[in-house]
């Protein structure tokens, strides 16, 4: 998050932070994250602007994406070049009020989604994660699955990720489109995190020196950084987070506090990843391909 976007060298690096754009409707962009998979080019899931910068010139405009499940469209609190989802803040962000404050530093973050299926026929990247810090800060802590499209064929892969250093690939897990995923990121004694992913009867778990502040906590669709731009989202359909946590208790992800992910050229931006409000207990929500909301998933 320092005001330009790294690049990284080396088939299947990665990195992952949020930034800020200017979108459509006044809307600021923001965005976090990143991942490659072994078929792709030098990826990096990261867009960098400092907290301090990344916020900065941010509308919280509210806006409906699309007339999602015959409900009308709830509003939508920021957008960003490539994230979209949900985050919740220890305070809330002076752009934007439609995140409110919790007040409270977060120390573990767990989440569920069921891996989507990408489809195309050139390239294009997605990830989806769930992760600490970022959303007003330059740390993260992270770990998700990656589903990319690279010259028409689909790659799957999971991997964890601390910033500054690229993404980690899990290899030892398998991933194909369709699999539940949960991931758990807790802080330990001594400076230690233990990130957990398992896919089915799939598991893998490292502990790793992290010294973010824990201010934020947040679950992403993205649109990963491949060779220093941000790069197209990859057709992902839809897919759905449930069983959102913080600090070891159900998330309550306050409503109209989401963000939509706006790509396109200078002159003309759409959105291309959208979330639904909040499910019915709050820790969980849809998201999908586009610009139509989607509705909220049974709680």
């Amino acid at each position: 998050m320092d005001g330009k976007r790294l690049s990284v060298t080396g088939c299947g690096a990665a990195i992952r932070r949020l930034a800020l754009a200017t979108g459509i409707g006044g809307l600021a962009l923001l965005g976090t994250g990143a991942s490659a998979t072994t078929a792709a080019p030098a990826v990096a899931h990261a867009l960098q602007l400092a907290p301090a910068q990344h916020l900065r010139g941010i509308s919280s405009g509210h806006h409906g994406g699309g007339g999602g499940g015959g409900g009308g469209a709830a509003p939508i609190c920021w957008g960003s070049s490539n994230w979209s989802g949900y985050a919740v803040s220890t305070t809330s962000p002076s752009t934007l009020p439609c995140v409110p404050a919790s007040g409270v530093n977060y120390t573990s973050v767990s989440g569920s989604w069921t891996v989507p299926r990408v489809t195309g026929s050139g390239t294009a990247y997605s990830a989806v994660w769930a992760g600490i810090d970022g959303f007003t800060n330059s740390s993260l802590i992270q770990s998700g699955t990656e589903q990319d499209v690279i010259n028409g064929v689909p790659h799957y892969n999971a991997w964890w990720e601390i910033l500054p250093a690229p993404e980690t690939p899990i290899s030892s897990i398998t991933v194909s489109p369709g699999d539940s995923i949960t991931v758990t990121i807790t802080r330990g004694s001594g400076g230690k995190w233990t990130i957990t992913l398992t896919d089915g009867t799939q598991s893998f778990t490292t502990q790793q020196s992290y010294s973010g502040p824990g201010t934020s906590a947040e679950w992403v669709v993205e649109a990963p950084t491949v060779g220093g731009r941000v790069a197209t989202l990859a057709n992902y359909g839809s897919t759905a987070f449930d069983n959102g946590t913080v600090n070891g208790s159900a998330v309550s992800i306050p409503a109209n506090s989401g963000g939509e992910l706006v790509q396109g050229s200078r002159f003309f931006k759409q959105v291309v990843s959208i979330p639904s409000e909040p499910d019915g207990t709050g820790d969980g929500f849809a998201s999908s391909y586009g610009s139509v909301q989607p509705s909220p998933p049974a709680s």
